[in-house]
Parts: C-alpha cells; structure tokens; sequence
C-alpha cells in the first residue's frame, strides 16, 4: 500500500535545500498532533509523546527505522527453547542519578510500568508477563505464561521505557525550545557503548514541533521542516502537494484497526441485527476509491487478515453473498426498525479535516441505500458511531481483540471473549492459543460490537536526501535515525 508523489532530480536541484544540511546542524520534523502532546509525561501517550518519550527513555529493546526490533538498555538476550523464558544482559550503562542500570533496578522500573498500564489496552497486552526475575547485577530474566512469539516488539513500545526516579536515559536528551523539544544525541561512552571518534561531526540534533495537518504541510512546503509524521486519513488530501513537491507522500503498509465503533446501544444501535445492517451496508471495496490508495485491502474482519505468520480459522463475512444481497436484507431490518417508530439517524464522530468529509460522504451514501441517515455528531456527547483508528503495537489476534476488551469500559463488548482471551494466555502452544483467540473474535464479531473496515492509513512527507526513515508495517518512525543519518 503505497502511494507517491513523483519528483525528478532535476526538479530536486531546482529547489533550493534539497539535499542541504539545516543552517544550525538540526533536522527538523513535525508530528501532526496536538501542541503539548510532546512532552506529556504519563502513561496514555498520544503519538507525538510516544517520539519523544523513546528518544529519551530507552526500554530494554527498540525499534529502528525499518521496524525491527534492536538492542536498547539490554544489550543482547536469548530466548529458550520453550519460548517462554526471555533473559536480557544489560549494558553496562548509568541512570541519570548516576546510579549503575542494575537488573534489580529495571526489575523494578518494568514492575512500575506494569502498575501504571493497568486499565489500558497495552496493560491487558503485557498480561503475558509471569514473572521478572534479576539473576544477576546485569541479569534479568523475564518469564511469560505461555509462548508469545512477538514479546520482544511488545517490549519495545515507547511506554515501557524504563525510568529510575523519574527520569530515562535515552539516545537524546531533551531541551525544551517553546512548543518545540531539541533532542541532542547522546555520546555513546555515555550509554555505555564503545566510544566512536568524531562522534560530534556524525550526529545533527533533531528539532520536533507538534501541529495541526495544515501547519504542518505548510512548514514542509516552506523548506521549514524536512520531514512530516503521523498522517492520517483525515488529512491525507492535504499530502498531495503536487508534482513540484520538495519530498515525497510516503505511505506505511501498517498494521491496525480502522473501523466505527458504537457509543451506546440505544434506539436503532439496540439491536445486534440492525448493528450488522449497517456493516453489511458498506461497500469496502469502493470505500477509499476517492483517496486513490493503490493497495489497501478491505475487511470484514476485527482480526486484520494480513497478519504475518498467524493463520486465521476465520473468513470474511457474508462469504457467498454479493453487495445487493446484504443490502437487501440490511434494508429490511432498518425498515422494520422504522415503520415501529424508530428513528433512523445516526451521528458519526470524525476528526476534522478534508479526508473525514470524504470518508462521510462515502458512509452516508451507503447507509442510505438502506434506509438510514448519517450525518456529522458535533461533540463525543452526540455521537453515536466513532472512527477508531488505531495502529497495532505487534502483530498478534490478541492485540486487536484486546482494543474492545470490556475492562476498558466500551460500551459494546463481549464477556465471552474476554473469557477465551484470558484463556489464551495460558495455553501450552502457540496453536492452542491461535484456536482460543480464533473462538474469541467469532463470539466478539456475533455480538456486533464493532465495524471493520480495513488498515490503517498512515502517511508521511519525507524531503528528496533525507536518510533515517524507512516505511514499516507499525507506522513508528522514531526520531534517533534522522540524527545518525545526516543529510548528504
């Protein structure tokens, strides 16, 4: 899935900047986000804060800018033969106190984060974790219930960084300049790696700024900022900037849920059948015709059918029936609905911008094929559908069942598959589980409590000489590559 904006080289060179280093030794990028958001210093972090929190508060593992997970604070590890055991040697490293990075210490720093996840998706995720155990000062062991094949992208999440009375170490440091955060690299004998020479002529500093959609391609096309994150479909028309762009539209193959989910199960939204009309109403095949993504594949499914190296025992829905025939029998449960009295308006929840209005025009169409009218709810208190758009932190069914968990208080789920999905994290295979986590969609899908669309979309605007960025399948683009790969 990936959509671009052509440019030449000549093109490149007639642009001044292109491939010049900043003025001042930095790189600047912005994340399209709320102003503030890089600095939030608690646990629910909206993406701007997850960039900054892994660039200064490193966990045991990272990621790099191909998506793969690397060595952090743990400097190497193995895993044993059983998968359920995974034991980490740390580098020999200090807190900011200056205190050593002990296996005791980050012991105790994971077992806080544990603590402070609880009640969000990522702490249902981190339910897997049996035990951690320090074996020796540069020793920790951490022990699953059962074998997760992905726990080391698990631990890389930018919330599980570690922090020892308060305070991480990372690859930068932070300087606050405004709105805007200056990341400077960390030496690497002050990481406790191998000195490099030269360090300071290899490194550029990263300057971030959170913004809206608009400032943000605006910045980029002033020649501001060589690099925009955190696109979504909401702002996507925005990223065409034409065929004189400075950079190019990058696209990320993400993994994740894209879909509405229900804000009550009053009226029309009562029922599970008339919940399934509405999904059976829409035409996913033509959904983002209007965005011309080349690529994105739609579902039917909770479970994205791309995982990699899971099987699904599910198929699509309503296999066998063409569009005309789930419209047809989604037509005549609304209209069933509405000749008792019932209304047949719905409000949708959206984030503003160019792509919400198009993505509404295509819902509100195939909604009124069926007899049901769709228009934009002005605050969360109205609405009765909400886009949720959220990437995947690893690439397992349970990631994505967890999202519509009942423990996060939604307000459609269903006890049953919560019930199968702690089952899984005691199941003595990785098939076993596969089969529990299968039977928990089917009974999360029967009680109509969401509606699946497709992928994610995610977008970015990268300048023409700009190394450090690589499209990967979490849409996380973290800042430390911009530094390490200056700008030729």
């Amino acid at each position: 899935m990936r959509r671009a904006v052509a440019f030449t080289l000549s093109a490149c060179i007639l642009l001044a900047g292109c491939n010049s280093r900043a003025d001042d030794g930095t790189v600047s990028i912005a994340v399209i986000g709320e102003q503030g958001a890089l600095f939030d210093s608690d646990m629910r972090l909206a993406y701007a804060g997850q960039l900054t929190r892994e660039a200064t508060t490193e966990g045991l593992v990272s990621i790099d800018a191909q998506g793969e997970v690397v060595p952090a604070i743990a400097e190497r590890w193995i895993v044993t033969d059983d998968g359920l055991s995974f034991i980490f040697r740390l580098r020999g490293s200090d807190w900011t106190n200056g205190e050593p990075i002990t296996a005791n210490s980050v012991r105790q720093a994971l077992l806080r984060n544990i603590r402070d996840l609880r009640g969000t998706s990522l702490g249902l995720d981190l339910a897997k974790i049996d035990e951690i155990r320090a074996m020796t000062a540069r020793v920790i062991e951490i022990r699953l219930k059962s074998p997760m094949p992905e726990f080391l992208q698990l631990l890389s999440q930018p919330e599980l960084g570690l922090r020892r009375v308060g305070s991480g170490v990372g690859p930068f440091t932070l300087e606050r300049e405004g709105e805007a955060a200056l990341l400077t690299a960390v030496p690497p004998q002050a990481r406790g790696l191998p000195e490099q020479p030269d360090w300071a002529d290899q490194v550029l500093a990263v300057r971030v700024r959170a913004m809206a959609a608009p400032a943000a391609v605006e910045a980029f096309s002033n020649g501001e900022v060589e690099a925009v994150v955190n696109g979504r479909i909401s702002s996507l028309p925005l990223a065409d900037t034409g065929p004189l762009s400075r950079g190019t539209v990058r696209l990320d193959a993400a993994l994740g849920v894209f879909g509405l989910s229900f804000s009550n199960a009053r009226g029309l939204l009562a029922s599970a059948e008339r919940r399934e009309a509405l999904s059976m109403a829409i035409d996913r095949s033509t959904l983002l015709q209007p965005f011309n993504v080349a690529g994105w594949i739609p579902t039917t499914r909770i479970v994205s059918p791309a995982l990699p190296g899971a099987p699904s025992l599910l198929a699509e829905r309503w296999f066998g029936q063409s569009l005309d025939q789930r419209r047809a029998t989604a037509a005549s449960r609304i209209n069933a609905w509405t000749a008792s009295g019932g209304s047949n308006t719905l409000q949708i929840l959206l984030p503003e911008g160019p792509g919400s209005d198009i993505l509404l025009s295509e819902l509100a169409d195939d909604f009124s094929v069926i007899g049901v009218t769709l228009e934009r709810a002005e605050n969360a208190e109205a609405a009765d559908l909400v886009l949720v758009d959220r990437l995947a932190r690893y690439a397992s069914p349970r990631w994505f069942l967890n999202q519509f968990n009942c423990d996060l208080s939604q307000p459609l789920c269903s006890p049953d598959a919560d019930v199968l999905i702690d089952q899984s994290l005691d199941a003595a295979t990785v098939g076993e589980a596969t089969t529990l986590l299968a039977e928990a969609e089917g009974a999360l899908t029967a009680a109509e409590a969401f509606i699946p669309l497709g992928a994610p979309i995610r977008w970015s605007l990268v300048r023409g000489g700009l190394d450090g960025f690589s499209e990967n399948q979490w849409a996380r683009h973290p800042l430390f590559p911009f530094a390490i790969a200056p700008i030729s």
